[in-house]
């Protein structure tokens, strides 16, 4: 059997051109649906790690943004207290939103967004000096406050643990209590965070002062489902405004299996991509393969005229088919786990600071079986062509 192989490899070695040229649509299909197979992990991966601060006991409600008119769906902080009362598995509620201040320490100055925060967490980042709020801080409406990486170094641009020093937030001092480490995200930006986080109280207390807010943030009660709780939760605001605004909830869970879905169906595309790639080289290893016979035809008849069986030719022109197919496949194979990681790599890690497993089973099963159904759906027919050839007529073809 391996003097099959050997030959065959001689064949297609002396006419590289035209087998490389032959295995380019496989190289292309298989190449492609690795990558994105990759590029799906690494991206999984990167949403988890942008969303990896907020915890997942918690989730937001905001205006449903097919309505009209928003300002209907407007609420106030003592709906959203009175909401943590009266709904089940609510263990705290906050107004959700922020707003740009003038932030100071000493002479240093930046415009920052300030934002509530709870004893509860609902920002799950370690801390890097100091401590979080506590419930007397919320209940006193104690002007404290923690800081972001972000703001942090806005701050306290020369380093150092901050924590009892005072910063001014407009003509307001709170003093520093703790600093929130730095997220793993490197390139996206802080977007499900403040730069200073004060007690919800204090900002309800020194900010809102009555004012009405797009939306709030619930923590949901260990024992129960937070899908549960968020429907009670619509349905209470709904009634609240009498029918005439709308609102939808946003979680980490429901938020990465957007993101899956949508890779998912362009994973599902690519791999279409993939079939019509195959396809194409398979018309071309089928065309080619037959080219060949049609050459060797004389070498065919001669070969069954010292005693060579069909099954022995049909051997013969087979492997060729599989080994130009394996090889097609095994190049796209490595550029698709080289571009992939790539991506991963530079982009993808430096964007959540996961790093998403590649998966090699899964992508040496797909190249296999890219060139297990190509050599058999089209190197079958060449194979029996050339078996089937009398060896009379093989010997007189010119």
């Amino acid at each position: 059997m391996s003097q099959y192989f050997v030959e065959a490899f001689n064949v297609l070695a002396a006419n590289r051109v035209r087998s490389l040229l032959t295995a380019l649509g496989l190289i292309i299909g298989v190449c492609a649906v690795i990558a994105i197979q990759i590029l799906g992990n690494g991206m999984s991966g990167a949403v988890g790690g942008v969303l990896n601060s907020i915890s997942d006991r918690s989730f937001t409600l905001i205006p449903n943004t097919r309505q009209v008119d928003f300002t209907r769906a407007m609420i106030k902080p003592e709906d959203v207290y009175r909401a943590k009362r009266v709904i089940p598995g609510i263990a705290e509620a906050i107004p959700a939103g922020g707003i740009q201040r003038l932030v100071s320490s000493g002479h240093d100055h930046a415009r920052l967004s300030i934002a509530g925060e709870s004893d509860n967490r609902f920002i799950t980042t370690p801390l890097h000096y100091g401590r979080a709020f506590t419930v007397d801080d919320v209940d006193t409406s104690a002007h404290v406050a923690m800081l972001t990486n972000d703001g942090y170094t806005h701050l306290f641009p020369d380093g150092g643990d901050p924590t009892g020093e005072s910063i001014r937030i407009g003509d307001r001092r709170y003093v520093v209590v703790g600093v929130l480490e730095k997220p793993r995200s490197g390139i996206i930006p802080n977007v499900v965070r403040a730069d200073v986080l004060i007690p919800h109280t204090a900002y309800e207390q020194d900010f809102l002062q009555g004012k009405t807010v797009f939306g709030a943030r619930f923590m949901v009660q260990d024992g129960y489902a937070l899908p549960d709780v968020e429907r009670d939760t619509v349905a209470y605001f709904t009634a609240l405004k009498k029918g005439r605004a709308e609102y939808q909830t946003f979680d980490r869970k429901s938020f990465s299996t957007a993101v899956d879905g949508i890779f998912g169906a362009l994973t599902l595309v690519v791999a279409l991509i993939g079939a019509v790639s195959l396809v194409v080289a398979g018309i071309g290893i089928l065309n080619i393969m037959l080219v060949s016979v049609a050459e060797r035809t004389r070498e065919i008849g001669v070969r069954k005229a010292i005693g060579a069986t069909r099954m022995q030719i049909l051997a013969q022109f087979f492997i060729e088919a599989l080994l130009l197919s394996a090889i097609g496949c095994g190049i796209g194979l490595v550029l698709g786990l080289g571009i992939g990681w790539a991506v991963n790599r530079f982009a993808l890690v430096a964007i959540s600071g996961v790093v998403a497993p590649i998966p090699w089973l899964r992508s040496v099963l797909i190249a296999t079986g890219f060139a297990t159904v190509v050599a058999l759906g089209f190197g079958t027919y060449p194979a029996w062509r050339a078996a089937s050839l009398d060896p009379i007529e093989a010997l007189r073809y010119e």
